[in-house]
């Protein structure tokens, strides 16, 4: 049935509700208050087409498992089409100058100027979504800073000729100690979005954390890498709805993820400020949901109620390894330790969650001097939150991580159109880092960092005496 501009604009309200997406016409007034952005994400668009603000969050096929076949009312004419109103969701760029285009990948040369190409051409709302810490973002900063704490103490004459970057992950090899952390709708920064890191990683054989909330499917992103060896992992946000998750990790499982990452840093969004005052949802019609950003919007699902029952949970579903991200004490170090998960990830969420939590690297500390067993390898220990340079990589490492994983910096190498070029550029700089840094301490593999090649007495100073094992 083919339907006119006039008829689809007659059903612009919360009682009758439809959109077009791709000139199918939709009827989504029964899927508003289960849509997991909220409802005024899609009121903003009632009566009118939704394709550029479907598109640059979902994939195509997210429709099918959405959607009833009930729910399509017929089809708008091409024609018809061009002239409905746009109701994009894009936003002017954050800088105020005009943009020429984005500098040539060669002229950047370390991380920080990806973020500053991102920061002048991602919209407006991506720029808070993606950048946005919680409250007066201490944590964000102390991410960062902790890393300053810490000096490396360099070797001479140690005759290092070439040096071995390899490490594994969960059994799976890869070229970095550097993975994917998962950073929800990368489309945001570019159309391609987690099937670009999937390709990136592929070609720089690196692993990759699917985030829960990715704009791309799970079977999309598996399409897109380059090898069937190429270790892809799957990140859980329980549920409220309990039976989604269980589907989420099925669809997992028969895509092929490689373990299970259960995020429990966030069992409620924190306050972003920045990312509320943009109010990117324009809430004219909806006035319950204003001043939310889009990290509330997309968090709205998360359950705050699990416990460490949800390992028993998850383990009658899969056998596959699970790995508990967002651990930040030694006392929770010690609890996933004993429940015999595989790995932890020492988070806490880039400084998006709690603000003045304590940066993940102290945490790292607390574990060596309070629960020393721990680094026994019967356990990985992953690190994210505030790492930007190969040094950052090796300090972490000589403290008795395995891996890094890196957030923002992903999605901000896809941003200025650059995107899968962008990300292998951002990985060749950080490779080259972690090389140098390497032969400076005198090491030729990753195995021979240890922790007396860093100083970290400036940021032991932190380190509280309240810890109770």
């Amino acid at each position: 049935m083919t339907l006119t501009r006039e008829e689809i604009r007659q059903h612009s309200t919360r009682q009758s509700c439809w959109v077009a997406i791709h000139g199918a016409v939709y009827d989504v007034t029964d899927f508003l208050d289960s849509h997991p952005g909220g409802p005024a994400v899609i009121l903003r668009c009632a009566g009118k087409d939704a394709t550029e603000d479907f598109d640059s969050v979902h994939s195509a096929d997210l429709l099918k498992g959405a959607l009833p076949e009930s729910a399509l009312r017929g089809y708008i004419d091409p024609a018809e089409l061009a002239v409905v109103e746009s109701t994009s969701n894009e936003v002017a760029p954050s800088s105020d100058s005009k943009l020429q285009g984005p500098p040539p990948l060669r002229t950047l040369i370390n991380l920080d100027d990806f973020e500053e190409v991102a920061k002048q051409y991602l919209p407006a709302n991506a720029w808070a979504y993606y950048s946005s810490g919680a409250d007066d973002e201490i944590s964000k900063r102390n991410n960062r800073r902790a890393y300053q704490k810490v000096a490396l103490r360099p070797r001479i004459l140690k005759k290092v000729s070439s040096v071995d970057t390899t490490t594994s992950i969960l059994g799976h090899s890869v070229s970095l100690p550097v993975y994917m952390s998962p950073s929800g709708i990368a489309k945001l920064a570019h159309p391609d979005g987690e099937c670009a890191l999937a390709r990136a990683a592929g070609k720089e054989r690196l692993a990759q954390v699917l985030a829960n909330s990715s704009s791309m499917s799970v079977e999309q992103v598996r399409a897109a890498r380059t090898s069937e060896d190429q270790p892809l992992f799957l990140q859980l946000y329980v549920n409220k709805d309990i039976q989604k998750s269980v589907e989420l990790v099925k669809r997992g499982i028969e895509a092929g993820v490689r373990g299970i990452w259960i995020t429990v840093d966030s069992p409620v969004v924190g306050k972003r400020e920045s990312d509320e005052r943009l109010n990117l949802a324009v809430t004219a019609l909806d006035s319950d949901a204003q001043g939310q950003g889009v990290a509330k919007i997309m968090a709205s699902s998360i359950s705050p109620s699990i416990d460490w029952d949800i390992l028993s949970w998850i383990r009658e579903l899969t056998d596959l390894p699970v790995v508990i991200k967002g651990i930040q004490c030694v006392e929770d170090a010690v609890i996933a330790y004993e429940h015999g998960v595989q790995g932890i990830v020492l988070s806490n969420h880039g400084g998006r969650s709690q603000d003045t939590a304590q940066s993940p690297l102290l945490t790292l500390l607390e574990i060596r001097k309070f629960a020393p067993h721990l680094l026994d390898g019967k356990m990985q220990i992953f690190i994210d939150s505030g790492i930007r340079r190969g040094t950052d990589v090796l300090k972490a490492l000589a403290l008795g991580a395995t891996a890094v994983g890196l957030g923002r910096p992903f999605l901000f190498s896809l941003s200025g159109g650059y995107g899968e070029a962008g990300v292998r550029r951002m990985l060749e700089i950080l490779r080259q880092e972690i090389e140098m840094n390497m032969v400076f301490l005198g090491v030729t593999s990753l195995k021979e960092l240890l922790p007396e090649m860093v100083n970290a007495s400036r940021l032991e100073r932190d380190m509280i005496g309240s810890v109770k094992l």
